[in-house]
């Protein structure tokens, strides 16, 4: 059994899996892991990761860090907080990366910039749409300076997809905050977030010290940012695959002249 922290009502959690972690009370989105990410996304059995090996030092000898990042690793399953790789969504080909919050929240290191880079490049190289999945709490403290690096690093690369003319699709999850909001997730074509995705850089008690005023309700939502323009479509998690496919067809078709969906991996 799972209850909502939203409206407090509680579902089976098979229930709740085949609704896509969705409260059917109050529509409130539970967090999706990366492989249930890429599960609900990508055709079965049509995703080949990239970079797995891939996993995080410790170049400032932070206290304890070693060994928070072996517990994440025995407890998620993964070497780092985001997966990259290629796949099919719909049979149209695409470069995805996508971020997983259990795993030091998410936070953006050394590994988890180059990962990102890489798969920029990837989508470069092979003329494949990219997109992009964040649930981030913004860069990793543990990594200091080498951690902000990655918010360059990554703006550079989709700097070259973007002479290159490639699709990049950002889809924000909630949360979506700090150096990741600023830097890569906020840099798409298209930018997509998921219903009531909290989504900013600093806190909004930061915020309100700083410009000494009360912040509306619903200030860093995803319904607030798509007001104030910095998002194209909320789009609930249910009919995201969807929306996906019909972005890539239309770029496919777009991108072609014989208007024939390209072939599938």
């Amino acid at each position: 059994m799972q209850k909502c922290p939203r409206c407090g009502a509680i579902s089976y959690a098979k229930e709740l899996e085949k609704n896509l972690k969705v409260c059917k009370s109050c529509s409130y989105h539970f967090s999706l892991s990366a492989p249930e990410r890429i599960a609900v996304t990508v055709d079965e059995g049509r995703f080949f990761e990239y970079d797995a090996d891939l996993k995080s030092l410790d170049p400032l000898e932070f206290p304890d860090y070693k060994s928070k990042l072996k517990k994440d690793m025995e407890k998620t399953g993964l070497k780092e907080a985001v997966v990259t790789g290629e796949g099919t969504i719909g049979g149209f080909p695409a470069v995805i990366g996508v971020m997983d919050s259990r795993f030091r929240m998410g936070s953006m290191g050394s590994v988890v910039g180059e990962k990102i880079a890489r798969a920029v490049e990837q989508a470069a190289t092979k003329r494949y749409p990219l997109i992009l999945f964040s649930a981030s709490g913004g860069a990793r403290m543990q990594e200091g300076v080498l951690s902000l690096m990655q918010m360059a690093k990554t703006s550079a690369a989709l700097e070259r997809l973007h002479r290159e003319r490639v699709l990049f699709v950002s889809v924000l999850t909630n949360p979506t905050t700090g150096g990741v909001s600023a830097s890569f997730s906020s840099l798409g074509d298209i930018n997509i977030a998921e219903p009531g995705a909290l989504i900013g850089f600093a806190g909004r008690r930061v915020i309100e010290q700083t410009v000494r005023q009360k912040l509306p309700d619903d200030f860093q939502t995803a319904e607030f940012l798509l007001k104030h323009g910095q998002l194209d479509m909320v789009v609930p998690r249910t009919e995201l695959r969807q929306t996906l496919i019909k972005i890539l067809e239309l770029h496919a078709n777009g991108g072609n002249d014989d208007g024939k969906r390209p072939s599938a991996l």
